[in-house]
């Protein structure tokens, strides 16, 4: 009897350290990659997030998750042309800064639209508008309303709902301004009032409204998504102020002394939210420079617990920084599925982390005899704002390798379809099929880096088949391909920040695409058989 008693207590005891051990530390980012401007709810015990799309379609991708640390995608917000009109769109506008709420048994996303007034004239003159609108639905992984217009104006929008009213938060005019409205209208019921206007950093954005203890947080990000970003905060007793900053702004930051050699920087724009079991969680966005203080995958979503002691201010992760490793206690862990290394077409459907640069050409995108069809276009990838015919998945790791195998058949002296590494339509770096004259047929290395346009290899080949790879580290991108599709040959290899946010700009970053280009008489199709993305880290 007394060798059951030990038996049973030595295995409770062991079942205890496996629980704490599934209940102990994880790794930033959550959701790597370009997943920028997260925000975040919860319904139960389940949470939902949501990044900023930019010049993407579809837009706003939607994720899941029962512990706050391992996310799967489930879908995306906007998804139909009648949502969301990216026409001229570029990586510094389209769909930005989203914030999802749950309310009554409904989904609401609001989020900023930043377009180009249609003019009858060459892409680029024409005039940049920037509107709110709301989006909701009963079910996060399915379809969402058309778009309700807002009038108040500014970006970054967020929703607070109580007692039965929406409150409406922006920041036109580098203020935080709050108004009463129908989130089912968009109607704006109360006009609006500035609440708050940060701490003296440039461009306070990203407000956030939370209650607790009877006052009302306002949660802010301030210095620019940049090195330095932050994020501060300010309360109330009441909803419409006035509000008190908290004297040790900022709460999140890695421009101080603490936090100036850590990997992850521009710490910036967050959300938080109440756990289950009565916990704080912040995410945030920032990114990791990966050579020579340069980022290229884009801002990406981070996530670090709060403490916050009764009619106090809250403190994030400690010391209000971030790390790599977090060395703390978290809610219950429910691992997802690992994401496969291959992409096939054989079902005939994309999953939700598949993009196009803007809305698409349908017509120029079809599943035959299990395999992607893209047909040709004579929109280029330097013409990247205007739909080029591409399809892409976001760079998540700094090692990694991507593949794909192409049949570019029927073509006429000047089709290609190949490979990229996309950041803008000013910087991309692909390797390609292309046809030549008499019926040749090459395999060409390009380089586009703002103005410079260079055919760094061209070697002929004798197959219409190719597969084709590119191998990212953290300081190059090496191009090869195969003929047998065992065996590959290198082409060469170009630098990587030259692709990165600090050269080139915008608010995006890299995306491993397919693309077809041709002529403007040619209907050329290139067959894609297969997708790999295979992390090396």
């Amino acid at each position: 009897m007394n060798r059951i008693v030990l038996l049973i207590f030595q295995c409770l005891f062991c079942v205890n350290i496996v629980a704490q051990s599934l209940n102990h530390g994880y790794k930033n980012p959550v959701i790597p990659g370009f997943h920028p401007d997260p925000s975040v709810c919860r319904v139960g015990n389940d949470y939902y997030l949501v990044n900023s799309s930019f010049q993407y379609f579809p837009g706003v991708p939607i994720f899941h998750s029962r512990d706050l640390i391992h996310w799967e995608q489930i879908g995306n917000c906007l998804t139909r042309d009648s949502q969301v009109d990216l026409y001229a769109a570029d990586p510094s506008s389209g769909i930005s800064a989203p914030t999802i709420r749950y309310h009554e048994g409904v989904f609401y996303m609001v989020t900023t639209s930043i377009s180009e007034i249609r003019k009858p004239h060459k892409q680029g003159e024409g005039e940049k508008v920037k509107r709110n609108f709301i989006v909701y639905t009963t079910d996060p992984a399915g379809e969402w309303s058309d778009p309700v217009w807002l009038d108040q104006g500014g970006i970054d929008p967020s929703l607070f709902f109580e007692n039965g009213k929406c409150y409406f938060a922006s920041n036109p005019n580098d203020q935080i301004v709050l108004c009463e409205i129908n989130p089912k209208t968009g109607e704006q019921l109360t006009p609006g009032k500035i609440i708050w206007e940060g701490t003296g950093g440039r461009y306070p954005e990203g407000p956030h409204i939370y209650k607790k203890d009877g006052w009302y947080y306002l949660l802010c990000a301030e210095g620019g998504t940049e090195y330095g970003h932050k994020v501060t905060i300010a309360r109330s007793r009441y909803i419409d102020g006035p509000y008190l900053g908290d004297p040790s702004n900022p709460i999140l930051t890695h421009i101080n002394h603490n936090g100036a050699l850590n990997p992850i920087q521009g710490t910036g724009h967050a959300d938080m939210v109440e756990a289950s079991d009565g916990s704080w969680w912040m995410v945030a966005l920032a990114f990791r420079p990966q050579v020579r203080m340069h980022h290229l995958l884009g801002r990406e979503t981070f996530l670090m617990p709060v403490r916050w002691d009764k009619n106090a201010w809250p403190v994030v992760n400690g010391d209000g920084t971030v790390s790599l490793d977090m060395d703390v206690p978290t809610l219950p862990q429910k691992g997802t599925a690992a994401k496969p290394i291959r992409t096939t077409f054989d079902k005939g459907e994309l999953t939700p982390e598949w993009l196009y640069i803007s809305n698409p050409q349908r017509t120029n995108y079809a599943f035959s005899h299990g395999k992607l069809e893209l047909q040709t276009s004579d929109i280029t990838l330097d013409d990247g704002v205007n739909s080029p015919t591409f399809l892409g998945r976001r760079q998540e790791h700094f090692n990694f390798i991507a593949t794909t195998q192409l049949h570019l058949g029927n073509a006429v002296e000047g089709d290609e379809a190949g490979l990229t590494t996309y950041m803008s339509p000013e910087g991309h770096y692909e390797i390609a099929l292309q046809q030549k004259a008499d019926g040749k047929r090459a395999i060409i290395l390009r380089y586009r880096l703002e103005e410079l346009r260079y055919i760094a290899k061209e070697v002929p080949v004798q197959t219409d088949e190719v597969t084709l790879r590119v191998e990212g580290t953290p300081a190059f991108y090496e191009f090869s391909y195969s003929e047998d599709g065992k065996h590959f040959t290198k082409l060469g290899k170009m630098n990587t920040e030259f692709l990165s946010s600090e050269t080139l700009g915008g608010f995006t970053g890299i995306i491993l695409g397919m693309y077809a280009y041709g002529g403007p008489r040619t209907k050329t199709k290139a067959a894609f058989s297969y997708f790999d993305y295979e992390p090396k880290e």
